[in-house]
């Protein structure tokens, strides 16, 4: 089902997935995408939650996909956490959805961002980060220093450009060995031409504006992690250069109810390979029903604790 919300004067497009036959209000996992990504690639996860008996909202981001928002192709952090709490205010307003079942899956930017914003959402009941962005490498690998020059020259670039009011300088998100692209691999090169086969989707655009790398240089979702007061589930791929697990580990070490899970591949597997996403979707849904069962025991305590002296 289509659905539209408003986020700060900006219409964000999304699809509301409803199980075939829901009782009762529904919980709900809203899914994140990454860095360039559009909702479409998250549509097999949001089937596959509503197969479990849950709802699940897939949306844009401003300026991305089916989203309304100028400049295009530019993640703006601070937005997209606006949006994501729009779409969470959203769901919660939905007569359909149990506004206190809501959880939040997001993956590589997204899952930084559901990270954020569940910090200082303790209503939330479980927050899922898959090869989540926590700051970037210190060395990029097959990245020369005169590649890393010419990367940081375009973001330079674009940014004066943006101060200007200008049209963005964009540049390819993905790009062969030797490019000047924000991802610049054999494997990079791979997951591109998966996209590019027709595998999923119709939305993404391999150009992004890269201005948004100067924010990123400064977010680090670990100190958010830190005041996180729900459970969290980070999966993370074992061989991942993007969002290596030496700066992923953090997430889930710092979370006071942080977990860790890693499976073999690299960041690309999680996109690319169905088996490896069937089973680390079993995983997570297996995480969120557990979580969901164990916020429904904690409030039929506060129920029955405080009824306890009448």
């Amino acid at each position: 089902m289509r659905v539209a919300f408003e986020s700060c004067g900006t219409t964000c497009t999304g699809y509301l997935y409803l199980p075939t036959a829901p009782g009762g209000r529904l919980p709900c996992v809203v899914l994140c995408h990454g860095f360039s990504g559009t909702m479409d690639r998250l549509f097999p996860h949001a089937e596959r939650f509503a197969a479990e008996g849950m709802a699940a909202l897939v949306f844009d981001y401003r300026g991305f996909g089916e989203s309304a928002g100028e400049p295009r192709q530019l993640a703006h952090i601070e937005g997209q956490q606006d949006d994501l709490r729009a779409a969470i205010a959203f769901v919660r307003d939905d007569e359909r959805i149990d506004p206190g079942s809501v959880m939040l899956w997001g993956n590589s930017l997204g899952g930084a961002h559901v990270i954020s914003v569940a910090a200082d959402d303790p209503a939330i009941v479980a927050v899922v980060a898959q090869i989540p962005f926590n700051g970037f490498p210190k060395r990029v690998e097959g990245r020369s220093t005169g590649q890393t020059l010419r990367l940081l020259g375009a973001i330079i670039w674009d940014a004066v450009r943006g101060k200007l009011g200008l049209s963005p300088y964009y540049i390819p998100m993905v790009g062969r060995p030797g490019e000047l692209a924000v991802t610049a691999t054999d494997e990079a090169e791979r997951h591109i031409q998966a996209l590019s086969s027709g595998e999923a989707t119709t939305l993404w655009r391999n150009t992004v504006a890269p201005r948004a790398l100067l924010d990123m240089m400064r977010y680090h979702p670990d100190q958010a992690a830190a005041r996180l007061t729900m459970p969290l589930l980070v999966c993370v791929a074992a061989d991942d250069h993007e969002t290596p697990i030496e700066t992923t580990r953090a997430l889930a070490d710092r979370a006071p109810h942080g977990e860790l899970r890693s499976y073999p591949g690299t960041h690309f597997t999680f996109y690319t390979d169905a088996d490896t996403r069937e089973h680390v979707l079993t995983d997570q849904i297996a995480f969120l029903r557990h979580q969901l069962r164990q916020g429904q025991q904690r409030s039929l305590g506060r129920t029955f604790g405080g009824n306890a002296g009448l």
